[in-house]
């Protein structure tokens, strides 16, 4: 796909939305997993948005993919699977921002695997701004940080851990399905495999949640696709290398709606990390794009 250099900070903005309603979904994950368990918590959020997207999509009438993209999009939705379920599992044991402060590691990961999977050109003032945006994560979470955890938080944390190098990777995959195919069909074809997935342990796992649930479970399905559409098409238009800082906004959104929802405390560690987050996606997005020679797809 053919980008201009208009359309980078378009793509941009439209990510850093996209971050923001997904801290938004976690957010509504957490209550649900702390109520009905991580699991039935990603079974009827995916059951909610896989009518949302199978509406959307046969309303497109789209063309059917091609085999290789189709594999794209069934091995990215495994990977997303798997990570979900081990940032929510963690995320009962610890608070939004404090969870989502420990996978900041995931973008420094994504950020050469973008160069190593994709061929993109990692610059100067790429690494800066992912540097600059780790700093600020470093200073919220040593703030955040106490060092006393009982066993389940300690198995909250591996999770959280092993979840950002898997999401790390969903980054990139994200990329490549982004230049191959359309939002709603990414959407679409990612969700049918995690509902797959997880319908296949329903006879064993899954419990069908009381009505007063209903409104939390179609709140995370509607504000999860709607991240999924709006990041798809921000990495159609602007490379991985280029998008990957804007992670770091997550711990703004998480630590404001950590506070509103759960009573978790702002601090001034929290503020002042957020300031050089914000300082570092300023400089990924002010820089000037490398080329991008080839993007690898899965059918290579």
């Amino acid at each position: 796909m053919q980008r201009s250099p208009r359309s980078i900070p378009i793509a941009f903005v439209v990510a850093s939305i996209g971050i923001a309603t997904y801290a938004g979904m976690d957010v509504s994950m957490k209550a649900l997993s702390l109520s009905i368990g991580a699991y039935n918590a990603m079974l009827w959020r995916s059951a909610f948005t896989i009518i949302i997207a199978a509406t959307l999509y046969s309303w497109r009438r789209p063309k059917w993919p091609e085999n290789y993209v189709i594999r794209l999009h069934i091995w990215r939705g495994i990977v997303i699977s798997i990570m979900a379920f081990l940032f929510f599992w963690g995320l009962k044991y610890l608070p939004v921002a404090e969870a989502i402060g420990l996978t900041f590691i995931a973008p420094l990961i994504a950020l050469y695997l973008a160069a190593a999977i994709l061929r993109e050109q990692i610059t100067g003032r790429s690494i800066g701004a992912s540097v600059i945006g780790l700093i600020g994560a470093s200073v919220i979470i040593t703030g955040r940080l106490s060092g006393e955890y009982d066993e389940e938080t300690s198995y909250g944390i591996a999770a959280i851990l092993l979840s950002a190098v898997l999401y790390a990777y969903q980054l990139i995959l994200q990329r490549q399905q982004a230049v191959l195919a359309e939002p709603i069909e990414i959407a679409f074809f990612h969700n049918c495999t995690v509902i797959f997935l997880f319908g296949c342990l329903s006879p064993f796992l899954a419990v069908v949640p009381a009505m007063s649930f209903v409104p939390l479970i179609a709140l995370a399905a509607i504000l999860g696709l709607i991240s999924l559409l709006m990041m798809s098409w921000a990495y159609a238009r602007a490379p991985a290398n280029k998008l990957i800082p804007i992670e770091y906004t997550a711990f703004i959104w998480a630590a404001i709606l950590g506070w509103l929802v759960f009573g978790e405390t702002i601090t001034l560690t929290t503020v002042l990390g957020t300031i050089l987050i914000v300082s570092g996606c300023l400089v990924a997005a002010w820089g000037k794009s490398a080329p991008i020679e080839h993007v690898k797809s899965i059918s290579t």
